[in-house]
Formats: C-alpha cells, sequence, structure tokens
C-alpha cells in the first residue's frame, strides 16, 4: 500500500466583507485529497463538534506552532539569558566514565 498523497494546496489572495472593518479569514487553502482521507477528518470533526474547516485549520495550525518552536526561537529572561551563556561558554566537565565509553571500539566497529 502506497502512503497517501495530499496533493495540490493553492492560497488565494485576501478579501474583506463591505460591511464590516474587521476582515474574514484573509486567505482560502485548497486542498486535494483521497476520500478515505476526507471520510477520516470529517468524522474526527464531527466527533470534535466542529466544522471541517475550523477543525483543519486548528489542527494544521498547532502543528505548525509546534514545529516552527521547535526550530526556531526560545526566549528567556536576561537572568536565564546570562545563566544559559555562561553553560555554553564553560569549560566542558570531565566525565571519566563517558570518556572511556566513546573511545573504547563498539559492537558496531568493524573487528577487521
Amino acid at each position: 500500500m502506497q502512503p497517501a498523497k495530499l496533493g495540490v494546496m493553492r492560497t488565494i489572495s485576501k478579501r474583506q466583507t463591505s460591511r464590516s472593518k474587521t476582515p474574514l479569514r484573509d486567505t482560502k487553502v485548497q486542498l486535494r485529497m483521497r476520500p478515505l482521507q476526507k471520510q477520516i477528518i470529517s468524522r474526527a470533526a464531527e466527533l470534535k463538534q466542529t466544522t471541517l474547516t475550523n477543525f483543519m485549520l486548528q489542527h494544521a495550525f498547532e502543528a505548525a506552532q509546534n514545529i516552527l518552536a521547535d526550530q526556531a526561537h526560545f526566549y528567556l529572561s536576561p537572568k536565564k539569558w546570562n545563566e544559559f551563556v555562561a553553560a555554553l561558554d564553560a569549560p566542558p566537565k570531565n566525565l571519566p566514565r563517558l570518556r572511556k565509553l566513546l573511545t573504547e571500539p563498539s559492537v558496531f566497529d568493524d573487528s577487521k
């Protein structure tokens, strides 16, 4: 069985309502997916008592935030920043057991 492909994702430009100064959702994303994928996602949205759009938006947004948070930034107070920099600048600790582990031949080393 081959992995499922989500297909094409396309973004359509901004739009606003003419009645309100507050924009609705600014962009539209269209997805192509297999019927089984849509059925499963729709069923999950139904169980969460939300629309398919809201379900997909919420979960895609949360997943994107988690991925970006793991990759990009972290914030520290000035005190914690100074502690972090000091730890980076400190000489490495002498850990004899770790040194021995990393310098001895491994079971994965070629025994020729």
